[in-house]
């Protein structure tokens, strides 16, 4: 016959062990979560960084073709006002906000919702 001690022991050593693995699951998961937000974080600098460029280039080439040092500069300004009352008139729609939330949440939580399909 066993022994409660022994029982007890053993019981110990699952549930310690049970802990110890879900403590590890959430460090895992945490540097994942972590590391997919500092590559969001860097990717959206460059294309930041890109934009402005872009932009710049785009204000400077607009000024030669109309022959103005500050029209392209307008012309670029319109634009990005123009983008702007679009995103402020929209932005209160539900399927936009669902489909911006959908892609963040896929990005970050990618290996949460791989470990689910295998399961």
């Amino acid at each position: 016959m066993l022994k409660i001690g022994e029982i007890v022991q053993t019981v110990k050593g699952i549930v310690e062990t049970r802990v110890s693995l879900v403590k590890q699951e959430i460090q895992e998961e945490f540097v994942s979560i972590l590391s997919r937000l500092v590559l969001l974080f860097v990717v959206g600098s460059m294309i930041m960084m890109s934009f402005i460029f872009l932009s710049l280039s785009l204000a400077f080439y607009l000024s030669q073709v109309t022959q103005s040092p500050y029209l392209g500069f307008f012309i670029v300004a319109l634009i990005y006002l123009l983008a702007v009352i679009v995103l402020y008139v929209t932005r209160d729609s539900f399927r936009l906000q669902k489909k911006a939330g959908n892609v963040l949440d896929d990005f970050i939580f990618k290996s949460r919702k791989r470990k689910d399909n295998h399961e």
